[in-house]
């Protein structure tokens, strides 16, 4: 109910404004997007890397309400996967809950909104409204999933008993151990741009901390935009790819998504095959993109891939429960990331900009 038109307008939408971006600052749009697909397939491939190491799933056996395929290696195949990429009938794809399509849909229809320019305003209009309203929805059952959440884990506890307990435990720290190579990966960058990495962290330290205690971008965006100024990033460079940034480049956020269907999926027991990975890395590199404001955001996009792939949304509620520990450190990640984006722009895009007019 709140998936497909959710995603349609938050993608379109994010599109759309990725294509006026580049298009209004040529040079330094095409480089931030660039770095933001890279930054994103990294630390996706990594998710997919660290579930294939630690199989944090393994030894929890879920069982679905409804019909899953037993093996995916056998329900989805290469040939199809690219020939189902494009939609004959939008609509169509709509109804029967087909997400790379209309991924791919939302991507074209964006592009053109944006090629259109003032003429399609009226549209753009109409999707920000249906955005809005769709995100009131997302609140209303997001206040209300506590109590559902409540029921699962009391039936999942039941039946599992301590073993999915232990999994849970294992997945968050499968999940740290990936934000922490992740880390470790932008402080070598960081490095290699002829900065000190350890006194770079602790210049951000404040929203660093502040993106931990709070799990929100809002609260720590202003601050951490004043704090890369200080640094010497040119406001107009900050301006640009911060907001930006925290819309398109989500890469704790891609990493815990990418982790967390690989273990839904051996939690079920259902093997995935290549295909049904490149499905993971496609749908969250598009799925991400301009559903940064979306409540549970994470979330929401975590039933878009599982979506895609055919396992069940009802199992997005076992992780719910103990989303908060992640959250934490994902949104930690993702704040740091764009600090090494705005450092990245300033030094290969940025160059001549200054906040003299």
């Amino acid at each position: 109910m709140i998936v497909i038109p959710l995603v349609f307008s938050a993608v379109t939408l994010g599109i759309y404004k990725m294509g006026t971006d580049i298009k209004q600052l040529g040079r330094l749009g095409l480089l931030a997007f660039t770095w933001f697909y890279i930054a994103t397939g990294i630390s996706v491939v990594l998710g997919i890397g660290l579930n294939a190491i630690f199989h944090p799933g393994a030894g929890v056996a879920l069982q679905a309400t409804g019909n899953i395929p037993q093996n995916l290696a056998t329900s989805i195949n290469w040939s199809k996967f690219f020939l189902d990429i494009i939609p004959d009938n939008a609509i169509s794809a709509a109804a029967n809950q087909k997400i790379i399509p209309i991924l791919f849909f939302s991507i074209t229809f964006g592009l053109s909104l944006a090629a259109a320019g003032e003429k399609a305003r009226t549209v753009v209009n109409v999707l920000e409204g249906l955005m809005e309203a769709m995100f009131k929805l997302t609140k209303g059952v997001v206040a209300t999933a506590p109590l559902a959440v409540a029921g699962i884990m009391a039936w999942v506890l039941a039946t599992q008993g301590g073993k999915v307990l232990y999994a849970m435990a294992k997945l968050i720290g499968t999940l740290y151990i990936g934000l922490l190579v992740i880390m470790v990966v932008f402080w070598v960058i960081v490095y290699f741009m002829g900065h000190n990495p350890f006194a770079t962290t602790k210049k951000v330290m404040e929203p660093l901390l502040l993106a931990f205690t709070t799990c929100s971008s809002e609260v720590t965006l202003p601050v951490h935009m004043q704090i890369l100024e200080k640094t010497g990033i040119p406001n107009k460079v900050v301006s640009f790819v911060i907001p930006l940034g925290y819309s398109f480049n989500l890469d704790g956020a891609a990493l815990y998504q990418s982790l967390a269907v690989c273990f839904l999926a051996e939690a079920y027991g259902i093997p995935l095959d290549g295909a049904a990975l490149a499905t993971i890395l496609v749908t969250t590199l598009i799925a991400n993109k301009g559903t940064a404001n979306v409540p549970a955001a994470s979330l929401v996009v975590l039933a878009v891939i599982l979506t895609s792939i055919g396992l069940p949304v009802e199992a997005i509620a076992i992780l719910a429960g103990v989303d908060r520990f992640m959250d934490m450190g994902r949104t930690t990640v993702n704040v740091f990331g764009n600090t090494i984006a705005a450092l990245l722009l300033h030094k290969f895009g940025g160059k001549g900009i200054t906040d003299e007019a």
